[in-house]
């Protein structure tokens, strides 16, 4: 199963890189990866029905978390609903998109993604890898509802779909994590074999609840699906109908073993799930877009789904998991086939089509055969599933919960008389000659029916095929039911109560639709109720009302208002908790050597001084001052690590306040003086006495042995290295500098985002692209080798010879540093993280002395791709131990004796340092050019300048000097 999931995200990955050269044939490719995990899910048959197959790798051991998947009889089958119907519906894509669709790679690349989270969701069995799983489908549902991210509908839906699920989403992890630690256990299967109890397991069982009813578009959560009718109809027949919505009804399904009988469970899943069916239904029949019709049909199936897998009677369970398997099928086929329809004709609106059947005599054949299953018309496998509900609560009755379940009877058979009626009314609207209508002249299929093809006769095999069927259907509803024994799945019962309901839902529904117009005519009279959707529009209209007001009073644009808040909420909260948390006991040693004295004395003599600067380039460097004498510190300690690294970060930061600067006034509070200078002064002064009265207390209240004389021997034996530093941030304590990683390239994007108004694309210049008098990497046009440096009449006014001489000497010798640094750095001084700064290093030289251009000489690679490939490097380490068997982050090493190098030594922990170092470098790079080259092009385009003239001058101020 991690096998498929890998291959899941491999697939995701390469497929864009594929599409300028496949097109719209990627989609095949990409279809590979579902296919591969129907095809290993098929071989798992006899093992998922017999007791279930389970992988387990370690992750966090210390808190018992494991990657861990199972595959019982309920998962294999919401796995094969998922790859098969995958497979199909993205070799559908191939002929549904345009040769010159925009963003078809991503697209491609994004369905596949979701496609392996909902494979990876099903068959979890650990609730943390669940939730994640859970998350990244939401997150690849908003990206692909949003596709078309022109459109404001589509990025309107796309919110809307991403706040709703992702609302629930964390209310769910709220309930997840208590019912876990309740349990004392993280696993799903322990949790349903062993199910705690209390106040607690209720409140969480309800959160829970919340997540799978927000995701499977329940009342009174459903508005966001009929919205969602705005993203491609590949990505309705699949997220819509046979995934996404499924894993609500999934966790539903898993939990009902355990939690069926708590108080409120059945109260709440009947409720809800008759309401989304009479809603749901009624709103379809009001429908002239037959997508919409769909989707609010699917609202309406949705509620008849986790009625049937949520109640928890054996009988009802095998509904439901029969009713899982026909709306897959079914409703996957109607969306395709409105997607075809609006290809070839142009047009949704059932008002506009007209004679379609005669034209498209098969599609219309393929939409019956689904509709008939939607319907429940034997021998359709919708019939045998509807069929089994309905036994299922008739049975009921006789039981503890009679009155809910007649109340759920009722429902669900008032809920099929609607279904039978949009049913008919899709057929009628799509494919029937309206009187006054003319015909509707559609263009060639290309293929686009073969795909609803398969779909619509699996739903009638698999109806014919029961017998064969139930061997797989029957062990799952044995998960997701309490104890007690399932019923035999089977097309025809005789003549049963549950005939005669389904014959009365067919009747009652064909009576609906030929009462259509005095329907209509009702419905166009009660149109002006609230809705779902129109009270999440006042909600979110509020809430946009009140953050803007409240932004407006608290973010004023005042520095000064802001540190005023920030430190008199940290000096009253030190002081509150050092007064309360008495009394203390203090160790104060005045120095640990002379050294130490006149550094000191620097660093307060610069602090003070910025408080006098009239400049702010004065201040930065003075600022600089402070952090150059922490490095000397760390050197006086004999911590050459950190000050190597402290050194390089303040040069860094130093170059990013230079760079900043020149965006601000020069001279500080000309224009608005301060007037409290004495009352800012002894404000300071509170808050930096608090801190190191802080800190003082903090080294002075250590109860417990210190870990630190352990490191070096636990760095040298379990690390295989000198570096304790080092060492431990890519070892001993990876998942912290991993998720580090990640804020750092939340950091650059977010800096990024502050700089570019349109684009956050790469836009530095390259040398290949300039003319000659630009600079002297460009061929000369006779074919000569080019020069190295440009003559000094080449060389734009203002930008310093001098200075481009001694950056070309420098350059490539600090690159060969940062990298001797990555290598060097698990025995010596240095790492990935110093590493990367001193490549940066280089880079900003090479930009302060050439600008722009030199910069896009220096770096041919894009900033973000950068980070993504560093980010990649160091989570890809992290997991690879994993399918070996080993833990999380666990490192290898290796020595040998080789010719010419002598004893060489290598740590697999390695790897992760590179990727820290391309996050960094890739940072630095992301910051030059938002900071520095971007700012360069805003700043002329503010005075009127020529782009170009920004290539042909020097883009730093002082750059010369």
């Amino acid at each position: 199963m991690v096998t498929v999931l890998v291959a899941f995200a491999v697939v995701a990955l390469i497929v864009p890189a594929l599409t300028p050269v496949l097109g719209r044939h990627v989609f095949t490719v990409a279809a590979l990866a579902p296919a591969a995990a129907a095809v290993l899910t098929v071989a798992q048959t006899g093992s998922a029905l017999d007791g279930g197959v389970t992988e387990r790798f370690g992750w966090v051991p210390q808190l018992d978390l494991a990657i861990a998947l199972r595959m019982d009889a309920l998962s294999w089958v919401l796995a094969l609903v998922v790859s098969v119907v995958g497979a199909l519906v993205l070799v559908y894509c191939a002929s549904y998109f345009g040769r010159d669709e925009p963003g078809l790679g991503r697209f491609a690349g994004v369905l596949t993604a979701f496609a392996g989270s909902m494979y990876g969701l099903v068959v979890a069995d650990d609730v943390i890898v669940l939730f994640v799983l859970w998350e990244a489908t939401t997150v690849f549902s908003y990206l692909l509802i949003g596709h078309d991210s022109v459109k404001r509908a589509s990025r309107a839906a796309a919110m809307q779909a991403l706040v709703v699920t992702t609302a629930g989403g964390l209310a769910m992890l709220a309930g997840l994590v208590m019912l876990s630690v309740t349990a004392g256990t993280t696993s799903l299967s322990g949790i349903i074999a062993d199910p705690p109890t209390g106040t607690i397991v209720s409140v969480s069982v309800v959160l829970v609840l919340l997540g799978a009813l927000t995701k499977s578009a329940i009342v009174p959560f459903h508005f966001w699906l009929p919205a969602a009718m705005a993203a491609p109809t590949p990505v309705s027949a699949y997220l819509h109908a046979a995934a996404m919505v499924k894993a609500g009804i999934y966790l539903v399904a898993r939990l009902a073993p355990a939690f069926a009988l708590l108080e409120g469970w059945r109260e709440t899943i009947t409720l809800l799930g008759v309401a989304g069916m009479l809603i749901g239904g009624y709103r379809a029949l009001r429908q002239t877009d037959v997508k919409l019709l769909l989707a609010y049909g699917t609202v309406a199936q949705l509620g008849f789904l986790v009625l049937a897998a949520g109640w928890g009677a054996p009988a009802v369970a095998l509904g439901g998991v029969a009713l899982l398997v026909a709306h897959a099928a079914f409703k996957s086929t109607l969306f395709l086939v409105v997607g075809a329809i609006d290809h070839v004709t142009g047009t949704r609106d059932l008002a506009k089509l007209s004679g379609l059947g005669r034209k498209l005599p098969w599609l219309a054949v393929v939409a019956v055969l689904a509709l008939l299953s939607m319907a429940g018309i034997p021998p359709t496998i919708g019939f045998v599933a509807k069929e089994a509900v309905l036994t299922g609560f008739t049975e009921s009755l006789h039981g503890p919960d009679a009155g809910w379940a007649w109340f759920a009877l009722v429902g669900v058979t008032i809920g099929s008389v609607l279904t039978v009626a949009y049913s008919l009314r899709f057929l009628w609207g799509a494919f029937a000659r309206k009187p006054g209508v003319p015909d509707t002249e559609p263009h060639a299929l290309h293929g686009l029916g073969v795909v609803p093809s398969v779909l619509a006769l699996t739903g009638v095999a698999l109806g014919i095929a029961t017998p064969l069927v139930a061997h797989g259907l029957e062990p799952a509803a044995r998960a997701a039911a309490l104890p007690g024994d399932v019923p035999h799945l089977a097309l025809w019962h005789g003549l049963e109560p549950a005939l005669g309901l389904s014959a009365i839902t067919l009747v009652g529904g064909l009576a609906l639709f030929a009462l259509r117009r005095p329907v209509e005519a009702l419905q166009h009279r009660l149109a002006g109720f609230p809705s779902a959707s129109g009270i999440y529009r006042h909600v979110m209209r509020g809430l946009d009302r009140g953050a803007t007001a409240l932004t407006a009073g608290v973010q004023r644009g005042s520095l000064p208002y802001y540190l005023t808040v920030i430190l008199s909420v940290f000096v009253a909260g030190a002081l509150v908790n050092l007064v309360i948390g008495g009394p203390w006991v203090f160790h104060v040693r005045f120095a640990d050597s002379w050294g130490q004295i006149p550094v000191v004395i620097v660093m307060s003599v610069a602090a003070i001084a910025v408080l006098t600067a009239k400049t702010r380039f004065a201040a930065a460097v003075l600022v600089g001052v402070t952090g150059y004498g922490m490095s000397v510190l760390f050197v006086l300690h004999g911590a050459v690590d950190l000050a190597l690294t402290q050194m390089v970060v303040e040069t860094v930061t130093l170059i990013a306040f230079v760079l900043v600067l020149r965006r601000l006034p020069p001279r500080i509070a000309t224009t608005n003086p301060s007037r409290f200078r004495v009352v800012r002064a002894l404000f300071a002064a509170l808050a930096g006495v608090t801190l190191a009265i802080v800190v003082v207390v903090a080294a002075s209240a250590r109860t417990a042995e210190p870990l630190w004389p352990d490191l070096p021997a636990l760095t040298s034996s379990f690390g295989h290295g000198l570096n304790v530093v080092n060492v431990a941030l890519v070892d001993l304590r990876g998942w912290d500098t991993l998720g580090e990683l990640t804020v750092v390239v939340a950091a650059a994007t977010g800096v990024a985002s502050l700089i570019f108004v349109n684009s956050r694309e790469d836009t530095l210049p390259r040398l290949r692209d300039l003319p000659a008098t630009v600079t002297a990497d460009k061929h000369r046009p006779d074919g000569e080798p080019r020069a190295w440096l440009p003559t000094s009449a080449a060389i734009p006014t203002g930008r310093s010879a001098l200075l481009d001489v001694v950056v070309r000497l420098l350059f490539h010798g600090l690159i060969v540093l940062s990298v001797y640094l990555l290598f060097a750095g698990h025995n010596a001084a240095g790492g990935g993280f110093a590493g990367g700064l001193v490549a940066g290093i280089a880079l900003a030289a090479r930009y302060l002395a050439g600008g722009p251009a030199e910069l896009g000489a220096a770096a041919p690679v894009r900033a973000g791709r950068l980070l993504g490939l560093g980010v990649a490097t160091a989570a890809i380490t992290a997991l690879v131990p994993m399918f070996f068997g080993k833990e999380a982050l666990s490192s290898e090493f290796f020595e040998a004796t080789v010719p010419v190098l002598g004893h060489v030594e290598f740590v697999t922990a390695t790897f992760f340092d590179i990727g820290v170092y391309l996050v960094v470098v890739g940072l630095v790079l992301d910051v030059l050019r938002s900071l520095g080259a971007e700012v360069d092009r805003q700043r002329l385009a503010d005075a009127s300048t020529p782009v170009q003239d920004m290539l042909e001058t020097p883009t730093p101020e002082g750059s010369a000097t």
